[in-house]
Parts: C-alpha cells; sequence; structure tokens
C-alpha cells in the first residue's frame, strides 16, 4: 500500500497551462483566476510582488488558483484527519507525529519508518500545495485510509465537506512573537529573483497590520480556537509551546482525539518515547532527506528546519516592537481565552 502522495495509487488530470515568455508564477494562472484578481484588494508581498485579501485572508494569486480548485473539488470522508496550521507554527511537527500515530501498526518505529526516508510533507500532502497545485485535479480515491492532509487555510475557508463531515481537524499554533522571527528567516531564504529580501522593520510592520500568508494571524487562530471550544469532537486545538514542554502528555492527547489511543502495553514498551524521539526536531533535521530537495514547491527542505525553540524573538525585537506586537496580541486576542508562553 502506498505511503506517500508519489504513488501510482493516485491518478492526477492536468489542465493545459498557459504560456508564457517571462517565466514566474503568473503564467500558471487561469484566466478565470487573473479575473478574479482583479476584483481583490492587494498589498505588497512578503516574497511576491502582491498579496490578494481573498475570503477575508491574504495569500499569493497562485495559491488563490489552488485553494478554489480545493474548494470545488475535494470531497471529505468520514474518518479523514486534516492538519491545520498558520505558516511556520510546527507544521511540519505536527504533520510526522500525526503520520507516526497513525500508522504505527502499519511501520515499525524502530526501523525502516518512512520517516527516515520522506519529509513529513510528502506523507502529509497540503491540498493547496501539492494536491490541488500546478491546475490539476487529484484522484484521493485509492490513498489508504485514514487519509492525512495538510493546510493553511482559515478554518471559515475550508469546504463545507470538511467542515459538515465526520473527518477530524487539528490545529496548532505558536505565540505570535515567535511565529513572525520564524516567518521572516523562513520567506527571506526563498530565492526571490529580483525581489530584494525583507527587512526586518517592513516585515514587522506588515506583520502587526495582518498582512502575512494566511493572515492575520488573529483571525486564522481565532477561527480555529472558537471551533474548538464549540465542537471539541471536531477540533484539537494544540499550541507549539505546549507540545515543546510536554512532548508525552499532548502525544497521548493528539492519540485520543485521533481515534488511535496508546493502549497500557504500548506505552510499557515506550511507544509515545519512541514517536516523540522520531519526529523530534533534533532527529528531523539530521535527516538526509531533509537537508536537501524540494517537497513544497519551490521550500527547499532544509529551509523547514532552522532552531524549533520558544523565545527566539527576544534575539530580535527591540522593546518598541515587543510593545507594539503585544497591545495587537491584546488588542485581538486578550477577550477570547487564547493565551501563549513567549518564553521557554
Amino acid at each position: 500500500m502506498p505511503i506517500s502522495i508519489n504513488t501510482t495509487s493516485m491518478t492526477i488530470t492536468h489542465y493545459p497551462k498557459n504560456q508564457s515568455s517571462n517565466g514566474g508564477e503568473e503564467e500558471e494562472i487561469s484566466h478565470e483566476c487573473k479575473e478574479l484578481l482583479l476584483s481583490l484588494p492587494k498589498e505588497k508581498g512578503w516574497r511576491t510582488s502582491h498579496l490578494y485579501k481573498y475570503q477575508e485572508f491574504w495569500c499569493q494569486a497562485i495559491e488563490i488558483q489552488s485553494i478554489v480548485s480545493f474548494q470545488r473539488h475535494f470531497q471529505a470522508s468520514d474518518n479523514d484527519v486534516v492538519l491545520a496550521t498558520i505558516p511556520k507554527s510546527g507544521t511540519t511537527w505536527l504533520k510526522a507525529l500525526t503520520f507516526a500515530i497513525v500508522n504505527r501498526k502499519r511501520f515499525a518505529l524502530e526501523n525502516n519508518h518512512p520517516l527516515l526516508t520522506s519529509n513529513p510533507h510528502d506523507l502529509v500532502p497540503f491540498f493547496e500545495y501539492k494536491l490541488y497545485a500546478n491546475r490539476q485535479l487529484p484522484d484521493l480515491s485509492n490513498l489508504p485510509h485514514p487519509r492525512l492532509f495538510g493546510t493553511h487555510l482559515p478554518f471559515p475557508s475550508l469546504p463545507d465537506s470538511i467542515k459538515k463531515s465526520g473527518c477530524r481537524v487539528v490545529y496548532i499554533c505558536r505565540n505570535p512573537f515567535d511565529t513572525f522571527i520564524s516567518s521572516w528567516h523562513f520567506l527571506n531564504k526563498i530565492d526571490p529573483g529580483s525581489k530584494a529580501p525583507m527587512s526586518l522593520d517592513e516585515a514587522f510592520e506588515m506583520y502587526c497590520k495582518g498582512v502575512i500568508g494566511f493572515g492575520p494571524f488573529w483571525d486564522h487562530m481565532l477561527g480555529y480556537w472558537k471551533e474548538s471550544i464549540g465542537r471539541p469532537h471536531k477540533v484539537l486545538f494544540l499550541k507549539y509551546e505546549d507540545l515543546k514542554e510536554d512532548v508525552t502528555f499532548h502525544l497521548k492527547k493528539l492519540a485520543e482525539f485521533l481515534g488511535f489511543p496508546f493502549s497500557l502495553e504500548e506505552e510499557r514498551a515506550g511507544d509515545v518515547e519512541k514517536i516523540a524521539k522520531l519526529c523530534s526536531f533534533e532527529n528531523m533535521k539530521e535527516l538526509e532527506v531533509n537537508k536537501a530537495g524540494k517537497s513544497i514547491k519551490y521550500f527547499e527542505n532544509k529551509a523547514l528546519f532552522r532552531k524549533g525553540e520558544v523565545g527566539d524573538w527576544v534575539n530580535y525585537l527591540t522593546p518598541r516592537m515587543v510593545e507594539q506586537l503585544a497591545e495587537v496580541v491584546e488588542e485581538k486576542l486578550g477577550s477570547s481565552g487564547l493565551s501563549f508562553k513567549v518564553f521557554s
């Protein structure tokens, strides 16, 4: 049975691409999408020329095209698992942990595990970056169940088949201070062509205004936070800092939510700790598969692993920046009951 999206069990229908002599993303955008872009608010992008505001969140033109296709065509099954995150909040870690938990009966944790030879983003593919990217329609009917998927979409923009079916959604986010610094480093590592790297000051002002991929970050977090409170059986809300502090406890919580709880025998055999070690930042960063190649479009695998620390923001943000972002967080999240640990 297949363990990766790169298998013959899934067929993909490709639509013809527009041809362009100047290269770049624009050549892949359909006429329909270009018409849509003309109606959307736009701001200067972090990595691309512009970010567009689609359904109240910011994203790139090429992402909008993939998202529209995903929203139109994806049909969820009741036992699907959707891993949702705002970028740079523990996405790779959550995908690895979930894949290991769900598939621990199929793959021994000690040797030859798929996570030792495959990047987590190949094992748990993104809807918008892989499955529905490049103007393609995937046939997902032959994937092994439970099917595992990833997305950066806000909850309101998920297809109705996800929101109304029995499938489970797991969300992880990170304190906004570290999320910002991680995003700034990550996006400046990507070759922007003729676009100069964005300064910390400019990126910070955009972040505080909510202009970042799939932001504003506060709307993204609150969408899943409120759903997790209203429908705890449907949405599990996790925080990166909590996992770092007590990965064993939250691994068991995650497994229980997914419907794959650890037995007493498994706990006594140390399987929880084995998964934690297999999926640890330190282990994954040193794997050859994560030092080369690109599992998410133009993003190099090695760029996915920088520090993985809590509180690294103190090395970059000035007191004025800290005060400004703290005010934004208090204004946008203060009354929600959602709070974060910002130091390790």
